[in-house]
């Protein structure tokens, strides 16, 4: 018997396990001599991100930076004025991740858990406060398995269906935005900017034939005092951004799940026509990583013999992990502002990040809890305090309906702010955002490949009768009395007038043609 054996690739991932850290920071910042001292803390706040990470041996090593802005009050001949400063820390911890080995898959995310800015003395600042590190490690599978055996008349495949989630690839693209704000006759020239913030919205991403269509939305949002002037305006521009990359053997039946990150931000002030800073040139470098799956539907072989030849075969175990479902849903976190002192007149900026701290599988749904952060600032009526802020935490509950999940299934969740604003009501402040909640469910599935077959050399028992009488027992199959007897299911199946191959019952008497029993 010559056989021609068929192997294909199997890439898939096992999550191996997820846990979290939390990091301190503590710094203290002196004040730079073109800025003026401090005499009133308005609000810090803090990106932190992921720089460089490395799994190792049970632990995940994580470095990072983060960049503080502090919009802060200080004296000037009229009163008080606002400002703003900007600095840099670093922080490295690790988190401990048991099984993890070196240059496994992992990934990462961080954010403020909670971070407080006093004043040492007018000249100086402290920082202190807790970053949160998340990390899920996966363990990589490449495996060749036997799909299909040809050139071998008489091989006898015992094949059952299965859905398996390949890996498809991992695929990074940088997407550009440009944008030219103009500031509008009724408002202020640009004095100096206190803050230019840019958030990723309206994420979308499009597996299609032999493509992938990415487009998202950047909105800036841009604080700056301005010139010859106390008052402070908050202008906002969104910058539509579209990418398609050309990627062989992509088809829309494909799943993704792609992350965002601002890499870089450049912003240039120009003069309009009148000789005014009017013109804001801002240029950002948005960073996309695509990981695409695909549940591809095989008939695998279960197990394999010849009536005419004795065959090694090998099978291997391995944990593939099964994505269940995934799903995008939203919610609206909202609610009022406590505000102490004087009363707000106009909100001039908001600003807020959401982070999840719970997820929890119910029946058919995942619940996901998370809070909400919020930085206000506000104008008043007092001319003496005419700037004030408000920071506020909002705790939300959201359910993801993922029809089918069970509890001892795994849930993966990802929240993002796509919009928050603060209006003032009543003398007080409301408070109103956009989640998105992504979340996922899977589960761990122990299957056995079979990845290589070979003919032994030697002959089959002579046969000993014309036919066997079997009687059959508790747990037989007829592939399993076929394999047993060397002949076919075929075979039993016309000798014996079987209807129905899938039913024998133990007691029933089969007619096995003459083959010896080994």
């Amino acid at each position: 018997m010559s056989m021609e054996l068929i192997r294909e690739n199997i890439e898939c991932e096992q999550l191996l396990g997820e846990n979290s850290a939390d990091t301190v920071v503590k710094a203290e910042y002196v004040i730079p001599d073109t800025h003026p001292d401090i005499t009133e803390i308005l609000c810090i706040e803090s990106k932190p991100f992921i720089v460089g990470r490395e799994a190792m041996k049970d632990k995940v090593y994580l470095d990072g930076q983060v960049e503080y802005n502090i919009i802060y009050l200080a004296k000037e001949e009229n009163g008080v004025g606002v400002h703003s400063i900007t600095y840099v820390g670093k922080f490295s911890n690790y988190i401990d991740m048991p099984g993890a080995e070196h240059k496994m898959n992992c990934q990462c995310e961080c954010y403020v858990e909670h971070m407080d800015c006093n004043i040492i003395h007018e000249r100086k600042i402290g920082i202190e406060g807790i970053i949160k590190l998340k990390a899920d490690v996966y363990k990589n599978y490449n495996f060749e398995i036997i799909k299909d055996v040809e050139n071998s008349s008489d091989a006898q495949m015992l094949k059952n269906p299965m859905q398996v989630d390949k890996v498809i690839g991992n695929y990074g693209s940088d997407m550009i935005a440009n944008c030219n704000i103009k500031i509008p006759a009724d408002k202020p020239e640009i004095g100096n900017v206190l803050k230019c913030d840019l958030k990723i919205r309206k994420r979308e991403v499009r597996i299609l034939e032999n493509r992938m269509s990415i487009e998202a939305s950047i909105l800036i949002n841009l604080l700056y005092r301005g010139k010859d002037t106390k008052d402070i305006v908050m202008i906002t521009e969104e910058v539509p951004m579209t990418k398609e990359l050309e990627i062989d053997n992509l088809n829309s039946m494909m799943d993704n799940y792609t992350e965002f990150k601002v890499d870089s931000m450049q912003m240039n002030i120009r003069e309009d026509e009148d000789g005014e800073n009017r013109n804001v040139e801002v240029e950002a470098l948005v960073k996309t990583d695509s990981k695409v799956t695909h549940k591809e539907d095989m008939d695998m072989i279960e197990d394999i013999y010849s009536p005419s030849a004795f065959m090694d075969i090998k099978k291997n175990n391995y944990n593939l992990n099964v994505i269940h479902g995934q799903t995008t849903t939203e919610t609206v976190v909202k609610g009022d502002v406590e505000i102490e002192g004087p009363k707000p007149l106009e909100v001039v900026m908001c600003s807020g990040r959401v982070c999840i701290t719970d997820k929890r599988i119910v029946e058919d749904k995942v619940i996901v809890e998370g809070v909400l952060n919020a930085d206000i600032i506000y104008k008043t009526k007092d001319e003496e305090k005419y700037i004030c802020s408000v920071s506020e935490e909002m705790p939300f509950s959201c359910p993801v309906e993922i029809p089918g999940c069970k509890i001892h299934m795994h849930s993966t969740a990802k929240a993002f702010l796509e919009n928050i604003e603060a209006d003032v009501e009543a003398g007080g402040i409301v408070l109103k955002a956009l989640v998105k909640i992504y979340a996922m469910t899977s589960y761990m599935m122990p299957k056995e490949f079979l990845v290589d077959i070979s003919q032994v050399e030697g002959k089959l028992p002579e046969k000993k009768a014309s036919v066997t009488i079997y009687i059959v027992q508790p747990g037989d199959t007829l592939w399993k009395i076929a394999k047993r007897y060397f002949t076919t299911v075929e075979t039993l199946v016309k000798i014996n007038n079987i209807e129905n191959i899938d039913y024998i019952k133990p007691g029933q008497k089969l007619i096995i043609p003459g083959r010896a029993y080994l």
